[in-house]
C-alpha cells in the first residue's frame, strides 16, 4: 500500500485530506508542523507528500529544499504536491524551483486533490511496471525507465518525478518539438482550471532539469528551446 504524508498545520484541513485519501485506499500519515513532518518523511519515506507552504517550525519551501538535497534517492525524488493559500505566481514558481511537482491553491476541493494524487500515483506505478522499457542514451546521458535512473558521464543525477517524466518523454522523441500544453499532458493530464497557468510551470521544471544536466541558456546541450513552440531533445548522437 502506498504511503502518503500530509504536512498541514490546519487541523480541519488535515483531517479532511486524511479522510478522503484513506477512503481512496492509501495509507496516510500526518504532521502538524514542519520539524515533525520532515522527520516523519525521513523515517517513513512516503510515495507522495502533500505539503503546506506555511508551517510552524520549518516552512514548506525549506522542507522541499532539504528533501531534494537528500542522499536518499526515494526522498530526493518524492512527488510533492504543495498547498498554498497565496495566490501570487511568484510563490508558486519558487515552490516549483525548489522541486515541487504540483501545487493546489487554498481553498480547494478535496476531490480535486485526491484526483491529483491518484493521477500522480498512476503515472509512477505505470513507470515502475514498465519492466521491458528501453534504456535511452544520448552521448554521455543515459536514462533507464525500469530502474528510474539517470546518469551523466557515469555519475547519477537525482531528478524529481516530473523532471524524470519530462526528460523521458523528450528522449523518446528526439528532435521533435513539443508545446508546453503537450508536455503538461505528460506530467499533469488531469490539470483543471486555467491551463495556461499550469503551462508556465513547465518552464520552471525544464529550467530545473537543465540545471541538473549542467546546462544554462536557451540553446543547451540536450534540451533546446524552440521559439514560439516549446522544447525538444537534441539527439547529439545523430549530429
Amino acid at each position: 500500500m502506498n504511503t502518503i504524508l500530509v504536512i498541514e498545520d490546519d487541523a480541519q484541513i488535515r483531517r479532511v485530506v486524511e479522510g478522503y485519501l484513506q477512503q481512496t485506499g492509501y495509507r496516510v500519515l500526518t504532521a502538524a508542523d514542519g520539524v515533525t513532518g520532515l522527520a516523519l518523511a525521513q523515517q517513513a519515506r512516503p510515495s507522495l507528500l502533500v505539503l503546506d507552504l506555511m508551517l510552524p517550525g520549518l516552512d514548506g519551501l525549506e522542507i522541499a529544499r532539504r528533501l531534494r538535497a537528500s542522499p536518499d534517492p526515494m526522498l530526493a525524488g518524492v512527488y510533492i504536491i504543495m498547498l498554498t493559500a497565496r495566490v501570487e505566481e511568484t510563490e508558486r514558481i519558487i515552490g516549483l524551483e525548489l522541486g515541487a511537482d504540483d501545487y493546489v491553491t487554498k481553498p480547494f476541493s478535496p476531490r480535486e486533490l485526491v484526483a491529483r494524487v491518484r493521477a500522480a500515483m498512476r503515472r509512477m506505478e505505470a513507470q515502475a511496471n514498465a519492466t521491458a522499457a528501453q534504456v535511452l542514451s544520448a552521448g554521455p546521458l543515459r536514462l533507464d525507465p525500469t530502474y528510474r535512473t539517470v546518469t551523466l558521464d557515469g555519475a547519477p543525477i537525482e531528478l524529481t518525478v516530473t523532471e524524470f517524466e519530462l526528460l523521458h518523454h523528450l528522449m523518446l522523441h528526439p528532435a521533435r518539438p513539443f508545446s508546453r500544453a503537450e508536455l503538461l499532458d505528460v506530467t499533469q493530464p488531469d490539470a483543471v482550471g486555467d491551463v495556461s497557468v499550469y503551462e508556465r510551470t513547465i518552464d520552471v521544471h525544464i529550467k530545473n532539469l537543465r540545471q541538473k544536466l549542467g546546462e544554462t541558456g536557451r540553446h543547451s546541450r540536450f534540451v533546446e528551446t524552440v521559439h514560439g513552440i516549446g522544447y525538444r531533445f537534441i539527439d547529439i548522437d545523430a549530429e
